[in-house]
């Protein structure tokens, strides 16, 4: 089992940056993709990004392309996602999830995933 917990999330203006980040922790050992997905209030979860175990695949949903940044770090199993010039658009509880995902933008092939963290960005 993986456990993960995401934090960083928050209430802020558009064109404001933050940062958020997920720990993982328990069997972390396995060579797993992590992910950021997102659900805005009454709407589907959608893919955010996505990066591979050795951080050489990289995936962006359009609508955060320039705007958001992911990275990781095996050694302390946290994944970051640096966002700026937020949006009132991005307003949803974002999610981070790991799994062993060849295709990075595919919410099915991630096994496990974080409680979630909210993320409101007011106009």
């Amino acid at each position: 089992q993986v456990q993960l917990v995401e934090s960083g999330g928050g209430l802020v203006q558009a064109g404001d940056s933050l940062r958020l980040s997920c720990a993982a922790s328990g069997r972390t050992g396995r060579t797993y993709a992590m992910g950021w997905f997102r659900r805005a209030p009454g709407k589907e979860r959608e893919f955010v990004a996505a990066i591979s175990w050795s951080g050489n695949s990289i995936s962006y949903a359009d609508s955060v392309k320039g705007r958001f940044t992911i990275s990781r770090d095996n050694a302390k199993n946290t994944v970051l996602l640096q966002m700026s010039s937020l949006k009132p658009e991005d307003t949803a509880v974002y999610y981070c999830a790991t799994g062993p995902a060849w295709n990075l933008g595919s919410s099915s092939e991630y096994i496990y995933w974080g409680p979630g963290t909210q993320v409101t960005v007011s106009s």
